[in-house]
Parts: C-alpha cells; structure tokens; sequence
C-alpha cells in the first residue's frame, strides 16, 4: 500500500521563495499527495503565491510562538486525515528539494521501521557575496562529513525533514505523559520554550529509541544569510539553542556525544584565544611575530584540513583555501561561541 505524503512549509514573509519552493515540489519523481503553506503572521504575499502555485493554505492568527508554534497549531489538521504509517515532510520555505527527495527519502525511511526521521543534507543557495561564499563552502565540508558517516548525523535539520505519522504521533503522547520535556505543555511536535526546535526533537527523537539520518543522495539547496550580522544572529541561536538543549536532557547515553561535542567547542574557543593572544603578546613586547614551533604545526594542519575537506566545490576553492582567508568565518564563529556560552551562563534574555 502507498503511503500518503503531506509536505507542511511554515511560512513566514516568504514571498520571494515560496513559489520555487512549490514548484521544486512539483518536480519530484515521487509527487507529494498534498502541500500545505502554514502562513504564519504573514504580512505580504505569501499566502495568494503559494495559493496560485496549487498549495493548501492555512493561516495562523496571533501565533507567538515562529515556526515551531505554526507546525504545532497546524499538524492536527494534517494529523486527522492521515494513517499511522502516513508520512509527513515539513521543510523551510526558503529551502528548494532535489528532484529525487522524495523519492530517496520514503526509502530510506520506509525500508527500517527503527528509523525516525530522515533529513537532507544542504547546500548554500547564491547570493550574499564574500559571507554567502564562506557559507557555501561551510556547507560543502558538511555534507562531506555526512556522506563519509555514511548519514549518520546529530541534527536532522529544519530544512527538510521526513517523518512517518505515528511517529510524530509517538512524539506528541511522550511530551503529555512526561517522557520528554513538555514543550508548550499541550502536546506539540515541537518544543516551542527553546530556540532550536530542530536540534530539540532530534534529542527527542533518540531518547524514544529512534534513529535519525540524512543520507547522502538526499540533497536540497537552501538560503545562505545574506549579511554578517543576520549570520551571526542565526549562528548565535543555533549555538546557544543547542547548549540548552544539552542541559534540558541533561546527561544521558543519548547527550552524551552533544555534551563531548560542546566541550570540544570551548576547547576551540580557548585555542583561538591562546593563539591571538601570542601573536599581540608578541607584538606588543618585541614588535615581531616570532614564529614557534607549536603554532606552527597548529597552523599546517589547519592549512591541511582546509583543503582536503573543501573537495565537494572543485580544485579552485580548495586552491584558494590554503591561503586561509576562511580564518575570517572561523574567528567570527569562534566568537559566536563564546558569546553563546556567556549568554547561557549568565541568563541572558532569549531572542530568535
């Protein structure tokens, strides 16, 4: 028997996207049984774009909740018409599917009925100039990461994620009863008190016992940020949404990889200030950098890692990130870190 598939695409002024992001749809070699644009607080048009493009359209009123609160407010409906083994796909509306998506996914779903949720694996959309640059490759090494695991991955991302109905269902039941953290308390997919709802129902998810890929033919094309400060404000989110996470689930065999990963950060984060602080000690007493051994080393294999895992993008990009001027993204991410961790320690007010 075939399974159903419903796509939900949480939409929020996304006028300039939503029609590709449709139509990429309609290209797959596994249609979608039906598309619903959950037009959240829209002020533009989105909602008559996505309805001249064959969409469903449902509209939230005074959601305060962003994209996590418009899933949850509109996945009963998608819920009420399905079967247990239904499959629902929710991806961003700025985000455009591979034409095999579908197809590839249901796959890879439907063939380990231990499997959870399947995710895709992206790359940078154009535009955005030198940052837009600097996300695509950091993209490229990601997905490299991912096919070398073989799928096996820590976040099956908001960008596009594929889930059998029962097991949304099995999710939504576990938050009533206390078996994972309530979220809005009412029994909602997503956890709408955090700030990376994604990385919150992955660590859902593995708790109840699932497993949680993104395979490597799985593929999509999302939108890079197009300004240092959107990025930093989005990578700021993302780190300190993924730190309160760990310490939501507290220590577990499922967090504890998320909890290694997240020292590993900080250990990153106190190299790079070791590492500054030694070239301005060192101009600030002798007014020459004197080149040791030790950062050195650290530097060459920096030199190494940046080539090597750039081979997604071609010859050209790798040539080009030897000469390190991606030292920019790795410093400004550095200190994304650090801010989130402080903003974490100290309380700091959440703002998505």
């Amino acid at each position: 028997m075939r399974q159903r598939i419903t796509v939900m695409i949480p939409a929020h002024n996304e006028a300039g996207d939503i029609a590709a992001t449709i139509q990429a749809l309609r290209d797959q070699t596994r249609q979608p049984d039906e598309v619903v644009v959950v037009a959240d607080n829209c002020t533009d048009d989105t909602a008559a774009i996505a309805r001249a493009h064959g969409a469903l359209v449902v509209e939230t009123v005074g959601n305060r909740d962003k994209k996590a609160g418009a899933l949850n407010w509109a996945l009963p409906g998608v819920l009420e018409q399905s079967a247990p083994d239904d499959l629902i796909l929710v991806q961003d509306a700025d985000s455009q599917l591979a034409p095999n998506f579908l197809e590839l996914a249901a796959k890879h779903l439907l063939k380990d009925p231990g499997m959870g949720a399947i995710g895709g694996v992206f790359s940078g959309g154009e535009g955005g100039g030198f940052v837009g640059h600097l996300q695509r490759n950091e993209y490229a090494r990601y997905a490299r990461d991912v096919a070398r695991l073989k799928g096996k991955c820590l976040v099956v991302t908001g960008t596009a994620a594929l889930f059998r109905v029962r097991t949304v269902r099995d999710v939504m039941d576990s938050r009533l009863s206390g078996v994972l953290p309530p979220g809005d308390g009412k029994g909602g997919l997503y956890d709408t008190t955090v700030l990376t709802e994604d990385n919150e129902l992955s660590f859902a998810l593995l708790t109840l016992g699932y497993r949680i890929k993104s395979p490597a033919d799985c593929t999509l094309v999302t939108e890079v940020m197009p300004t240092w400060r959107e990025l930093w404000n989005q990578r700021l989110r993302w780190k300190r949404g993924a730190v309160e996470n760990c310490v939501q689930y507290g220590w577990t065999k499922v967090t504890r990889g998320y909890w290694a990963r997240q020292a590993l950060s900080v250990a990153g984060v106190v190299v790079t200030v070791l590492y500054l602080g030694t070239i301005i000690f060192a101009l600030a007493t002798v007014g020459v950098v004197v080149i040791q051994p030790f950062w050195l080393a650290v530097t060459g294999v920096f030199v190494i890692e940046r080539v090597v895992t750039l081979r997604l993008r071609g010859w050209r990009h790798q040539l080009a990130a030897a000469t390190m001027y991606e030292l920019t993204i790795d410093l400004f991410l550095q200190a994304v870190h650090a801010k989130a961790y402080l903003d974490a320690l100290t309380h700091k007010k959440k703002v998505w």
